[in-house]
C-alpha cells in the first residue's frame, strides 16, 4: 500500500522557519522524482520544488528560489522541505508528491500558516 505522510507543518511568524518531512512507503522510493506542492485558500495547487530520484537536480517556482530547500534521504524513504524566511504568502496546506512516468501518488497534506 502506498502511503506518503506528510509532518512539520504548523503556525509560525513571519521571518520563520519550517522543515516539513514526507515519509514514503509503498514503492521505490529511490526510483521516483519527488515534489512539493501547495495549495492556499482559493487558489490552484502549485509546484514549490522538485527533486530528481538521485538527488542530483533540483528545481523551484520562482517565488520559492533562495528560501525553501528540497532534500531527499534515499535510504529513509524521506524527503524534506527546508522553509526559511516565511511570508503571509506562503501559507497554505503543503502536499509531497511522488511521480515516475505515468505514476503519481499524493500524501494528504499538511498545513502551513504564517501569521504574527
Amino acid at each position: 500500500q502506498v502511503q506518503l505522510v506528510e509532518s512539520g507543518g504548523g503556525l509560525v511568524q513571519p521571518g520563520g522557519s519550517l522543515r516539513l518531512s514526507c515519509a514514503a512507503s509503498g514503492f521505490t522510493f529511490s526510483s521516483y522524482t519527488m515534489s512539493w506542492y501547495r495549495q492556499a485558500p482559493g487558489k490552484e495547487r502549485e509546484l514549490v520544488a522538485a527533486i530528481t530520484s538521485t538527488g542530483g537536480s533540483t528545481n523551484y517556482a520562482n517565488s520559492m528560489k533562495g528560501r525553501f530547500t528540497i532534500s531527499r534521504d534515499n535510504a529513509k524513504n524521506r524527503v524534506y522541505l527546508q522553509m526559511n524566511s516565511l511570508k503571509p504568502e506562503d501559507t497554505a496546506v503543503y502536499y509531497c508528491n511522488a511521480q515516475m512516468y505515468f505514476y503519481a501518488y499524493w500524501g494528504q497534506g499538511t498545513q502551513v500558516t504564517v501569521s504574527s
